[in-house]
Order: structure tokens, then C-alpha cells, then sequence
């Protein structure tokens, strides 16, 4: 079943107002409900008021101690699941300004140990030159570029830090795209290869012609397995709900059994980059 983006900020809304008025159904004060789940009053009240994401156990947790029908609960612990999915609007983020973005991405990469990201057409700003992250934010307000050019460059740094590893899968289109004149795509690509060295890195390619998914492919990041963002030119989707997060890892795996790693990837990189040299 598709998802609306409306949809999305909507269920929220939904679940907050749903546990609030079974709660009240059942007679019980906040103050009740929290000790009946072992959580605080002031939980209770955030969940209720829409200003705390309740995680699927803590709606579980509520639930049992409602005593709700099974009907009720199947109900309700799937418009729970639907508000673990975040929509995030790409011309409204650009509104709010690009730094902004910049540093929701910077806090998560700092609380993540264990980062997959699938590249579908272009190079994630974490691998890529100035020249190339610069051309990649062109259709930004000239205001916001040069902040978030340097803030992208500034984010580079999470690659050094050995105690994260990092498993990059590229395929060639994201990799050849022509972004920026040749030049400069044969630094970029140089820079793929470079990074390909580094003991915390692991840099995969899946060339054109090798199939590996029978499913439409989408560009995604998964952090850990407790978040995981799915792109497009519209925007981007955010799963927190364990299941999602565990069918992506699934998916990752299975491309990552087909890409070409180590010297064999940087043979091929340097191949590729030695072509916009000519």
C-alpha cells in the first residue's frame, strides 16, 4: 500500500489522540496508567499530547495494562507502526535552511557505530570533493550554499574516527554520473579509490549489466539497525520501526553479495576515472 506523505505527518496526531481516548474508556487517570506500565506520568502525558514518539514496545506496554480487545490492539499497534515513519519534505527542509539539515545528519552520524548506504545515482557528500558537493547544492538559495558546503565538508571528519565503520555500495551510475566537468569527476573518482584504502571503509561497486535485485531500487542510509532513511528528489522517508529498518539491512545484504570490493573495486575505480581523463 502506498504511503501519503500527509499520511505520514497525520498518524502521529491519530495515535496520540487514540491512546489518550482509551485510556479515558477505561477509567483510568494518567497518573494510573503509568504505574499499571512502569513508566512516568509526565511520559504518559507527552505521548498523549503528541510531543513523544512512542516506541512500539511503549504502546505495547500501554495497551496490556488498557486491556484492549486483540481487534483494538491490532488497530492501534498499526497506526503506531505508521508513526515511526517520518516524511521529510525536501523543499521545505531547503526553507528551514540546508544547515539545519546539516546537523540533524551530523547528530545521528554521531550516535551511530555502523553506518550501510546504497548509492543509486549520485556520490553521498561524505565521499565527495568540494567541487562535486558544491554542484550538488547549486539549486540552493546562494545564501545557504557556502554554510553548507563547508558544514558537508566539516561532516567528513566522522570518516577518521576507527571506532565507526562505514560499508559504501555504489553503482556505476552513481559513480560515473557527470556531475561536474571530467576533471573534476576523475578527482572525485580518485577520491573513491583513496578512501577504498582506509582499514574502517569498505567501498563496493555494482557496475552497469550486473543484476542484482529484482525490485525497483531506491537510494538509502542505515544507521545501525535502529534507523534507517530512504531518498528520492522529493524527499526523504525515516523508519525507526525495527521491522523496516531489518528489511533494509536484508536488502543490503543481498546487493552486497554482488558488488566487487578491495583491489578489484579500486581497479575498476581508477578505470573509470582514467576515461574522463581522456
Amino acid at each position: 500500500m502506498a504511503i501519503e506523505p500527509d499520511e505520514l505527518d497525520q498518524s502521529g496526531l491519530e495515535l496520540a489522540a487514540m491512546l489518550k481516548r482509551l485510556r479515558n474508556q477505561a477509567g483510568l487517570s494518567g497518573v494510573r496508567l503509568a504505574a499499571r506500565c512502569n513508566m512516568s506520568q509526565s511520559k504518559i502525558s507527552r505521548i498523549e499530547g503528541n510531543k513523544l514518539r512512542p516506541s512500539l514496545v511503549d504502546v505495547e506496554q500501554i495497551l496490556r495494562a488498557l486491556s484492549v480487545s486483540p481487534a483494538v490492539a491490532a488497530e492501534v499497534m498499526a497506526m503506531a507502526r505508521l508513526a515511526q515513519t517520518e516524511w521529510q519534505d525536501r523543499k521545505a527542509l531547503r526553507r528551514k535552511g540546508l544547515d539545519k539539515k546539516q546537523l540533524e545528519l551530523a547528530g545521528i552520524e554521531a550516535a551511530t557505530r555502523d553506518f550501510r548506504y546504497f548509492l543509486l545515482s549520485m556520490t553521498t557528500a561524505l565521499l565527495a570533493t568540494p567541487d562535486y558537493i558544491r554542484e550538488s547544492i547549486a539549486h540552493a538559495p546562494p545564501t545557504q550554499q557556502a554554510k553548507a558546503v563547508g558544514m558537508k565538508l566539516e561532516r567528513q571528519a566522522i570518516l577518521l574516527d576507527r571506532s565507526k565503520r562505514f560499508t559504501f555500495l555504489l553503482t556505476e551510475q552513481a559513480i560515473r554520473y557527470p556531475l561536474v566537468p571530467p576533471d573534476a569527476m576523475a578527482i572525485q573518482i580518485d577520491r573513491l579509490a583513496s578512501l577504498a584504502l582506509q582499514g574502517n571503509i569498505r567501498i563496493g561497486v555494482l557496475p552497469m549489466g550486473r543484476k542484482f535485485s529484482h525490485t525497483p531500487l531506491s537510494t538509502f542510509t542505515i544507521y545501525d539497525d535502529r534507523l534507517a532513511t530512504i531518498e528520492t528528489d522529493l524527499g526523504a522517508v525515516v523508519f525507526r520501526d525495527p521491522k523496516d529498518v531489518h528489511s533494509l539491512l536484508d536488502r543490503f545484504t543481498g546487493y552486497e553479495e554482488h558488488a566487487t570490493f578491495g583491489e578489484d573495486a579500486r581497479e575498476q575505480l581508477t578505470s573509470w576515472a582514467w576515461s574522463f581523463r581522456r
